[in-house]
């Protein structure tokens, strides 16, 4: 069988970043008392590794990945972004948050803009010229998919091409690491399953490293290196269950003794702790 290992566009000597958490916990203040979402979390992820994080509603996944892309604090712990850490005195390290791209389960897309426009917003805000900015936004409708969509605007996509847009410009500004919090949740079935092909197809070709939060065991075992399953609040590590399947992977691995096998087992550990 073969792995992939090593992120595509990196060398030996300059692997992509990683991330890394030591005993990361959160909790937040109520009148009543703290409710604790994640408890001393430590886990690292490898440069250039797909991630998938998985457990039951209310289990503190899209906390943990917001404290990951920094945009909530934790309470306690250190996290470590490309060797960077990612707060310091109560403040972000700029260095660390360029590292990463974020997509969340609603496109959010300004609706006033053109999917070019779009997916160029972030680097119009980082003060790239105007030519420069939309040849980047072409090439990345190319990489997603949605080539010859360029000067449509939001309203005129399905949602699956809508959120392609959304991973174009998460990918804009070339980060190192993509955060996706449910990105196909809203999706039907059969739309799902493409863009988690598509998604693969877009991980394979750039070498990006990738943390995914699902509830769906499927895609989990589909698309991950490493399924990280949270038990229930406060979030911690249950089990981390590694994936060998060849790459790329078709969905017709889906159907496979080994992975029924793997999905069932999740899917039993699941109803355990939930």
């Amino acid at each position: 069988m073969r792995f992939r290992d090593a992120p595509l566009n990196a060398s030996p000597s300059q692997p992509a970043p990683g991330i890394e958490l030591r005993a990361v916990e959160k909790w937040f203040g109520t009148r009543d008392e703290p409710v604790f979402a994640v408890s001393q979390t430590t886990l690292t992820v490898a440069p250039g590794e797909f991630v998938v994080l998985l457990g039951p509603s209310g289990c503190g996944k899209t906390t943990l990945l917001r404290l990951i892309g920094g945009l909530v604090r934790p309470t306690r712990g250190d996290i470590r972004v490309a060797g960077h850490l990612l707060w310091t005195l109560g403040q972000r390290n700029a260095d660390a948050v360029r590292e990463m791209g974020i997509v969340f389960q609603d496109a959010n897309l300004f609706p006033w803009l053109s999917i070019e426009q779009n997916i160029a917003l972030p680097l119009e805000l980082r003060g790239m010229g105007r030519r420069e900015r939309l040849e980047r936004a072409r090439s990345l409708t190319r990489l997603v998919g949605i080539e010859g969509f360029e000067r449509r605007w939001p309203r005129e996509l399905s949602g699956g091409m809508r959120q392609r847009a959304a991973i174009a410009r998460a990918l804009s500004y070339d980060p190192h690491i993509l955060l996706m919090d449910e990105p196909f949740g809203a999706l039907d079935a059969m739309t799902r399953d493409a863009m988690n092909l598509e998604l693969q197809r877009i991980w394979l070709e750039t070498g990006k490293t990738v943390v995914l939060v699902t509830h769906s065991i499927t895609e989990a075992v589909f698309l991950a290196d490493r399924v990280i399953l949270l038990s229930p609040r406060p979030g911690r590590i249950d089990t981390v269950t590694p994936l060998a399947f060849e790459r790329p992977r078709s969905l017709d691995l889906q159907a496979t003794l080994e992975f029924l096998a793997i999905a069932s087992g999740l899917r039993h550990r699941l109803e355990q702790i939930s």
